[in-house]
């Protein structure tokens, strides 16, 4: 360990972000970088812990404790501290193909189990990360790594989102020939179309690793829906000696109250898929929040981008109701580190919010109860009832609302972000897969066999909507116990 007693000597620092009310004018990634010195003192913080915790990638209480896919945080934290900044990229890369991605995106749960984390705030894990592969892109020390030798073997990959371009990204490294097949115009699933602009540029970012793994040997091929007239599942199963299924869990949890079906209220993945193919195709071609007040039902970081979509659409007021309560500023005592901390946060849509409108825009303990429409049949209206969690005869803790909390919130567009249901089904009726109870296609973590030979599923269309860090640990495992099949044994980690 380079400075043993860097984490008592420096405190923890990370960038600083633009300005809100310069940032929402605009749809550029608002995370600035910290210069090499800074990165490095930061490194220095790692403390030497003896056990890691940060890179356990395990579940605790249901929850993300360390990194998912068991990034070697304290090797290139060290290597950063000593300026060795090639050697720090390829630990980097021994256990993650995508760091560019995590290191804006994930909510970093390494940083949550930090062993420093349990008496100080955590080491800035997460932007050490993005710096390191950013400086590599921009040195030139990322390249095209193409196999040595090709088995022979060809390998379909359904869906390129997290999970289908990590198991891509492995199989092709194996050797093998690999085809991933999207719907959607562009490749990236979530990735592309998921996730705004400003938090993850399409091309700058996104399209910057897609073309680097087409000069790998990898082939897209977009515009294609599988189980469809184009591309039916037989096809899929006589062409290729395995398929890998990353379709992801994109139904949408609906709310089935009264007006549902009025114009202007639309899912949350609707709003922003649309904004970010109009900003990609340079038109105008998306669902406006100008001029609008808008209500978005649900919280999470699908709720919080909507939010900043919105306000840089130039929204007149943005409310984001959520019928949780609020949490606590410090961990609760049923709540102790390494768990992911439960704790108040302030992402970026919300930090905007305030600086335009005065406040944060969340709205805790409160539900809509109908919508309110005009005489041409467009929402302009939300209501809305405050709740408290209270147990019903089977000992469930339900959301009751709560007499003469009513209220009535003005809204032209209302935005569901509530989270999503499970995979859609007609390609795993089409395959014939077993599904487990939650309408999961049925695979064993670690293992990612399906009900059918040959055929394999990781991320979310397996284990549910989960963090992308999880996709990409699910489609590296997947990756390996394809390659075990069609080879016999496999030397993917």
């Amino acid at each position: 360990m380079g400075k043993p007693t860097g984490f008592m000597e420096y405190k923890r620092e990370v960038p600083a972000d633009r300005a809100p009310l310069e940032r929402i004018n605009d749809w550029n990634e608002f995370h600035l970088h910290m210069p090499d010195e800074d990165l490095r003192t930061q490194g220095a913080r790692c403390m030497d812990c003896g056990v890691p915790f940060c890179h356990s990638g395990v579940l605790i209480s249901g929850m993300a404790s360390g990194c998912p896919v068991n990034n070697l945080i304290p090797e290139w934290n060290d290597l950063i501290y000593r300026n060795l900044w090639p050697q720090a990229l390829d630990r980097l890369h021994k256990t993650n193909n995508f760091p560019e991605f995590t290191g804006r995106v994930c909510p970093a749960p390494c940083e949550g189990s930090c062993t420093l984390a349990s008496i100080d705030p955590a080491v800035t894990i997460k932007n050490i990360e993005v710096s390191i592969v950013e400086r590599g892109f921009e040195e030139g020390w990322i390249v095209p790594a193409l196999p040595a030798v090709r088995t022979g073997k060809k390998v379909a990959v359904v869906g390129s989102g997290p999970a289908g371009l990590s198991a891509a990204a492995q199989l092709n490294k194996a050797g093998h020939t690999v085809t991933v097949f999207e719907r959607a115009d562009l490749p990236g699933g979530l990735l592309m179309y998921g996730i705004p602009n400003m938090k993850l540029d399409k091309r700058q970012v996104v399209l910057r690793r897609i073309k680097l793994m087409e000069e790998e040997g990898i082939t897209f091929i977009c515009n294609t829906e599988i189980g469809g007239s184009k591309f039916p599942t037989a096809k899929l199963r006589s062409d290729f000696d395995a398929v890998v299924v990353t379709t992801g869990a994109t139904l949408p949890r609906d709310l089935p109250i009264d007006g549902r079906s009025l114009k202007g209220i639309h899912f949350a993945m609707e709003f922003l898929t649309a904004n970010t193919k109009a900003l990609l195709n340079g038109n105008d071609d998306f669902i406006p929040a100008k001029g609008k007040d808008v209500v978005i039902i649900g919280g999470g970081d699908t709720g919080t981008d909507c939010v900043g979509t919105s306000l840089r659409h130039g929204c007149t007021s943005v409310t984001q109701l959520e019928i949780m309560p609020r949490s606590p500023d410090e961990r609760a005592a049923d709540n102790p580190w390494p768990e992911w901390p439960k704790t108040h946060k302030i992402d970026y849509g919300q930090e905007e919010a305030a600086a335009k409108f005065g406040s944060d825009p969340r709205v805790y303990l409160t539900t809509a109860t109908r919508f309110e429409g005009d005489q041409d049949g467009a929402v302009k209206a939300v209501h809305t009832v405050e709740v408290a969690w209270q147990k019903n005869e089977k000992g469930q803790f339900i959301p009751q609302p709560v007499p003469g909390t009513e209220q009535v919130r003005p809204a032209q567009l209302v935005l569901l972000a509530m989270g999503f249901l499970g995979p859609e089904q007609p390609l795993i009726d089409s395959l014939g897969l077993e599904r487990d109870p939650r309408s999961n296609i049925k695979a064993e973590f670690e293992k990612y066999s399906t009900s059918i030979p040959g055929v394999f599923a990781a991320g979310d269309c397996r284990r549910g909507q989960s963090l992308v860090v999880w996709a990409f640990n699910e489609g590296r495992g997947a990756a390996r116990e394809c390659d075990r099949y069609l080879m016999g044994s496999s030397e993917l980690p």
